[in-house]
């Protein structure tokens, strides 16, 4: 550690702050010569003033310096650490615009919190994660999978995450399970969920930097305080200093561009692999929202039990989802496209194919989307007059994975008589909103769920 300076002018004129171990050096106030550094991964309050200056005096931020800021030498050899030197020209350089002593200090603070941390916004969905870092974008989009060894004889060993974990979905031996820890729009596997975010968080935040990320993650409105809890902790254990929740109705409606700090109604609908979200938003605020347990997995699984029930055929996940993505439909069309699956005979108990119509997987999915289609007409009976006065004019909106299965949006304007309108890019509406609250702090205030671990 670096020592207390001796000579005697340093030790008067200096004002040092109090700051973490800032790459193998640490610095100390004159005033507590023996303040211990603080553990590696906090954050420093203020930028450190160099220990040792030369002669001639210089005002900084308030605080007496010795020494000149052009860089000329008088008296002791100027000995200032590169991140020092930096900081100080900007003060004084803001200084000279007409700051105040305090705008000052909040810009050079501001200043490194943006240099060492990368805050993160991510939307933890059943089927996919998305992470957003300030500045950046989206940066990370996997399945919200994760391959496990499992072993009798010690601890759980994660294998794979991610696309690399969906690729073994069905396919793993016997001691290695591929999960989804989350079921239903919530962690259903603690300890599975705390390790993938580790993982992703990891991959996108430079281990050099001493601050730990701030992270906002999108939730479904309909879960409970003790599933919001679980959902912090295993965020906060996987590395952030601070945890945000937000709920994805308003991300997705911030994301797809809507004016949800207006005081006009927004209806937005959100179909994810786990749920679906119909929500009503007015003034940064939800006025109403029912989440509904149906998403992309019901419709899989209901594909999955049709073919089951009528061919004696049993496939998997990944051959429902791809039936969905190809010739899956909400409303009758005239097209009558065809597509070959590949299973299993339950009866023979032989592998086999067979064709499928396009009319056969909307008989399958008729059950789980007549249940979003009655969620919608339920929230627009609940919404109050005024409110529905401006969806009338602007429509509905359609986000979310799930929004992508053809004609949704024609059986919706159907069903409703509204304009139904499918968001530019649905997959990454939550993520989009999301990061879109780091960029804006006072957003971020207004419509985060009130609670929060710091």
């Amino acid at each position: 550690m670096r020592k207390r300076p001796r000579d005697r002018e340093t030790r008067r004129g200096v004002r040092h702050f109090r700051v973490a171990c800032l790459r193998g050096r640490c610095y100390f106030s004159p005033a507590r010569p023996r303040q211990t550094c603080w553990s590696f991964g906090y954050l420093a309050e203020k930028v450190p003033i160099p220990t040792r200056l030369p002669r001639a005096p210089a005002e900084v931020a308030g605080g007496r310096v010795s020494g000149r800021l052009d860089g000329s030498r008088t008296g002791r050899p100027v000995a200032w650490s590169t991140l020092g030197r930096r900081r100080v020209r900007r003060w004084v350089s803001a200084r000279g615009r007409g700051r105040s002593e305090e705008g000052v200090e909040n810009l050079i603070i501001d200043t490194v919190l943006g240099w060492f941390s990368n805050d993160l916004a991510i939307d933890l969905g059943t089927a996919n994660t998305l992470v957003y870092v300030k500045g950046r974008g989206i940066v990370v989009s996997e399945p919200s999978v994760v391959a496990v060894s499992r072993d009798a004889r010690g601890p759980d060993k994660v294998r794979a995450v991610g696309k690399a974990a969906k690729e073994m979905l069905g396919r793993t031996p016997g001691h290695i399970v591929a999960i989804r820890p989350l079921k239903d729009g919530v962690i259903a596997d603690f300890d599975i969920t705390e390790a993938m975010l580790r993982y992703f968080i990891r991959r996108v935040h430079d281990r050099r930097t001493m601050v730990r990320p701030r992270i906002v993650i999108a939730v479904p409105s309909g879960i409970t305080e003790v599933e919001k809890r679980a959902v912090r902790e295993s965020a906060m254990l996987a590395g952030a200093r601070e945890v945000y929740l937000i709920e994805e109705p308003m991300a997705a409606a911030i994301g797809a561009g809507l004016p949800v700090t207006e005081p006009s109604g927004n209806m937005i609908i959100d179909i994810g692999g786990g749920t679906t979200e119909v929500a009503v938003i007015s003034l940064s605020g939800v006025v109403y929202s029912n989440s509904v347990r149906v998403g992309g997995d019901k419709m899989d699984d209901a594909i999955i039990n049709y073919v089951k029930r009528k061919y004696n055929l049993l496939i998997g996940e990944r051959s429902a989802e791809y039936i969905k993505i190809r010739i899956g439909t909400a409303y009758p069309t005239e097209s009558m496209d065809t597509i070959e699956v590949k299973g299993r005979d339950l009866v023979l108990g032989v592998p086999k194919t067979l064709e499928i119509k396009s009319e056969e997987v909307r008989e399958a999915l008729a059950e789980p989307v007549n249940a979003i289609v009655e969620s919608v007409k339920m929230a627009l009976e609940k919404t109050p007059p005024e409110l529905s006065a401006d969806i009338v004019d602007k429509g509905i909106v359609l986000v979310g994975g799930g929004s992508m299965l053809a004609n949704l949006d024609v059986l919706l304007r159907e069903t409703t008589g509204l304009p139904v309108m499918l968001a530019e890019d649905p997959l990454t509406a939550v993520a989009v909103g999301t990061g879109r609250c780091l960029d804006e702090l006072r957003l971020l205030k207004e419509v985060t769920i009130r609670s929060s671990i710091s």
